[in-house]
């Protein structure tokens, strides 16, 4: 059995160090706070993201080149990523060069200066990226698909906003929204590499003394009034695209694990899922099939999105219905059940072989769960699971009256 005992360690000022030794030449290592697009006011739509972009623009040390250099020049990497629920900045380098990294990380979390000549032109960027995410339809429908889930809410809001938003978006902003969520209490560290772990806290001690702390956690605004909707347009497409789904469970309830076995089950990585096995083997309707189970802190959503010729889209919801249905209806036998936990493990398992995606996920479960659970206890939850156990969720959680369904048609030419 793969082994995940990562060491937790509070640094003095109250940030969070998840630390997991791998023996490879090269490290790891993220900061990541519970920030992401759902903390978002109204007139903030896409500021987190926003931010992400900007974080890289300067310090009060450092010009643009000099921050996209540090790293960069001695082979190594450094990015970043906004979610729902987190804004991550992560560095990969070797080793050797850990000093480097973590000084440049924590200037960018603690020193930020948001020049406004930069701010400008980073807006354009933006934009850009805005447009791509419309032009493609694949993607597009998940985002208007999220805000027919969650109206009027920012769960429901796209993570990158809207023109109008990211144009208003300017120094003042990006200062408070630092303000109000880069804080220590915030803020989870997590690393995995082939450093000690007394020399990594030495330098974290070092650089990053200077995070703000004493501040109180700010709650997400909470849903609860999810109304299922079905919703046709017409778009210029050469396929027609589909996503529906509904609500499901978050992070901290006890059918996560089952929902994430069922979705696996229905439409996960793996070419015998369900829906691959009958909407693209056995009929051939749709080249891409997939489902997602998306668990936020409070809550979460399920979805299945595919894409089809015109003429095969009603055919091919008839038998995602069906799929469905069997699952609501007929209980797993034993034989089904122990494969699709063997193969859930072992998706798990694969996860796990990238070192930069487990510093990820490592400061993600600190930041939700604050703790991290181990891969035995992972493999012994999924064991435990029943088949009576995952009809009851898929009961609750797949009932066709509580779907919502979006379709992007191809729009006639008439």
């Amino acid at each position: 059995m793969i082994e995940l005992q990562p060491q937790i360690v509070q640094l003095s000022n109250g940030i969070r160090l998840v630390y997991l030794h791998a023996t490879a030449p090269v490290a790891h290592l993220g900061v990541t706070f519970l920030a992401g697009s759902r903390y978002e006011a109204d007139n903030e739509v896409g500021l987190a993201h926003f931010l992400e972009h900007c974080i890289f623009k300067g310090t009060e040390k450092r010009k643009t080149i000099h921050i996209l250099s540090r790293l960069d020049s001695v082979g190594g990497e450094i990015n970043a990523y906004t979610t729902k629920e987190e804004i991550c900045v992560f560095a990969s380098f070797v080793k050797n060069h850990l000093n480097r990294a973590t000084e440049l990380l924590a200037d960018i979390a603690i020193n930020s200066n948001f020049p406004e000549k930069e701010i400008q032109k980073e807006k354009e960027i933006v934009l850009d990226e805005l447009n791509s995410y419309m032009d493609n339809p694949s993607e597009k429908i998940f985002d208007d698909f999220e805000a027919l889930i969650f109206p009027k809410h920012p769960l429901g809001n796209n993570i990158l906003g809207t023109p109008d938003t990211v144009q208003s978006f300017g120094r003042k902003e990006l200062i408070a929204y630092v303000d109000r969520f880069f804080f220590a209490e915030n803020t989870v560290i997590s690393f995995v590499g082939d450093i000690p772990l007394k020399q990594l806290v030495n330098q974290l001690e070092k650089h990053f003394k200077g995070m703000p702390h004493g501040k109180s956690i700010v709650a997400p605004q909470t849903f609860s009034s999810y109304q299922p909707i079905k919703k046709r347009v017409q778009e210029s497409n050469y396929q027609a695209h589909v996503v529906l789904g509904g609500i499901a469970p978050g992070h901290n309830e006890e059918a996560r694990r089952g929902m994430t076995l069922l979705i696996n089950i229905l439409g996960g990585p793996a070419l015998n899922s369900r829906l691959i096995l009958s909407v693209r083997e056995k009929y051939g309707y749709s080249y891409n099939i997939e489902a997602h189970y998306s668990p936020y802190a409070d809550l979460g959503y399920w979805s299945i999105y595919f894409g089809t010729d015109q003429k095969y889209l009603d055919r091919t919801l008839k038998v995602v219905y069906k799929e469905i249905k069997r699952l609501r209806d007929v209980p797993l036998t034993e034989k089904q059940l122990n494969l699709a936990k063997e193969q859930l493990k072992g998706h798990i398992a694969l996860s796990l072989d990238s070192n930069v995606g487990l510093m990820q996920g490592l400061g993600k479960s600190m930041l939700v769960f604050n703790q991290i659970d181990t891969i035995e206890e992972i493999y012994s939850s999924i064991d435990k699971l029943t088949s009576e156990e995952l009809q009851l969720i898929a009961q609750k959680y797949f009932q066709e009256e509580q779907f919502t369904e979006l379709i992007f048609e191809v729009k006639s030419n008439s």
